[in-house]
């Protein structure tokens, strides 16, 4: 049986000086990935061997958003967080899916999960890109590379493509709006759909203040 208490103080100071490279992936971001992939585990009856050290190190690596090889975080990480375990005695048994499970994490590398408990892990990430969360964290990584709020011309991308390097808020049309859609649980679906429901009202009153038409 998984010593939970023993594994997750290990996780944390193993992360202590490893997630802090900008303001939305710290320790904090780790911490609320836990708890969701715990609740998603119970609903979906995924195995904590897996899920738990999974989704504590699925940013064990953290490559910064201007790198070009951003889409390859998820694998380093895969593979630091693999090392590490094995060096610690985890149960080898379950390396192999928990690999897979932060492999699997990333939006950016686009590999599909093959076990629930990679699934888990993907949800419990991408819902906390979503909701009041979300929100907080797309301005907060905005503000730190210096990007303007919106493009002043057409805010909410109706006659052009959105740019989220250049423009915050564009960073919803890319990605964030996307991912309720792409869930791969039940539970993690029924989630997403209620924070998403509060970004796009955000949209509708920033639309609001900044004399924009109405965002659907």
């Amino acid at each position: 049986m998984l010593d939970r208490d023993r594994w997750e103080g290990l996780f944390e100071r193993f992360l202590q000086d490893r997630v802090e490279t900008d303001p939305a992936h710290g320790m904090d971001h780790v911490r609320r990935v836990v708890a969701n992939a715990l609740q998603l585990a119970e609903t979906e009856e995924a195995r904590l061997e897996v899920v738990l050290p999974a989704a504590w190190l699925h940013d064990c690596v953290v490559v910064p958003k201007k790198f070009p090889d951003r889409s390859t975080a998820s694998t380093m990480a895969a593979r630091t967080a693999r090392e590490w375990l094995q060096t610690e005695g985890y149960d080898p048994t379950s390396l192999d899916e928990i690999e897979h499970a932060i492999v699997a994490h990333s939006f950016s590398a686009g590999i599909r999960p093959q076990t629930i408990e990679a699934k888990v892990v993907q949800d419990a990430d991408r819902l906390d890109s979503l909701g009041a969360i979300g929100i907080a964290r797309c301005l907060m990584l905005g503000g730190s590379l210096d990007r303007p709020l919106y493009d002043m011309g057409d805010p909410f991308c109706e006659g052009r493509d959105p740019e989220d390097s250049v423009f915050t808020i564009d960073h919803f049309y890319t990605k964030l709006l996307l991912l309720g859609e792409r869930m791969q649980t039940d539970s993690g679906r029924k989630q997403a759909v209620r924070r998403t429901e509060f970004m796009i009202a955000y949209l509708q009153e920033l639309a609001l203040e900044v004399g924009a038409d109405q965002v659907d």
